[in-house]
């Protein structure tokens, strides 16, 4: 894991559920050996708070295609659209879309998606009593490779569907994701870690 400002999602929650973690320093991402990794999460805002990230993206673009996971969770618009670090152009985009309703209904736009069904069947029961928000910093346009898998909004607003979003490159899988999973994972909500548990297992899946 690529640790960040926040509350530290890799190090506490992923832990809970007896999942192997570690994090990753300067030093292990630009030189260490990151094949033995079935998944690398890297944190919310790091690409804006991990100046490292800027040259050692390229080796974790190499880490996906040679069958990795990178599941990159949300980035703040003027660090992202400036790097645009994705494998194929992605914008956040102005004013950026967020869920702020809690509540807001989710729309499964590939249902039968292995994302959505491996190693957890996810539905919408999974987005129940979530906290403060549903996400933001989604995705507001991205190139025609990447698969949108939700669609939400707020009320009186039209779909977002840049929230949860991925492509295979190579032999693996890159998955963005704006959902706020770093507030649900600390406040224990169910359907959020049965969720994660399915994005970090994203290339076995596939």
């Amino acid at each position: 894991c690529l640790s960040d400002w926040s509350s530290d999602v890799c190090s506490s929650d992923l832990r809970r559920l007896g999942i192997t973690v570690e994090m990753l320093d300067a030093n292990a991402l630009n030189f260490g050996d990151l094949s033995k990794y079935d998944a690398i999460v890297v944190g919310v805002r790091a690409y804006e708070l991990r100046p490292e990230l800027a040259s050692a993206n390229t080796r974790l673009l190499d880490y996906v295609s040679q069958g990795g996971t990178l599941v990159v969770q949300y980035n703040r618009d003027f660090a992202w659209d400036k790097m645009q670090p994705a494998p194929y152009p992605a914008k956040i985009g102005n004013p950026t879309p967020r869920i702020t309703d809690e509540t807001a209904t989710v729309k499964f736009l590939q249902p039968g998606d292995a994302l959505l069904n491996y190693p957890n069947k996810i539905t919408e029961a999974d987005f129940e009593n979530w906290v403060q928000e549903r996400g933001l910093y989604f995705w507001g346009e991205f190139d025609s490779r990447y698969t949108p898998l939700l669609a939400m909004h707020d009320p009186g607003e039209a779909d977002l569907n840049g929230g949860l979003v991925y492509t295979k490159f190579g032999k693996g899988i890159y998955v963005y994701t704006g959902l706020a999973f770093f507030r649900e994972l600390p406040e224990g909500v169910p359907g959020a870690y049965r969720l994660f548990v399915n994005l970090i297992s994203a290339s076995k899946a596939h």
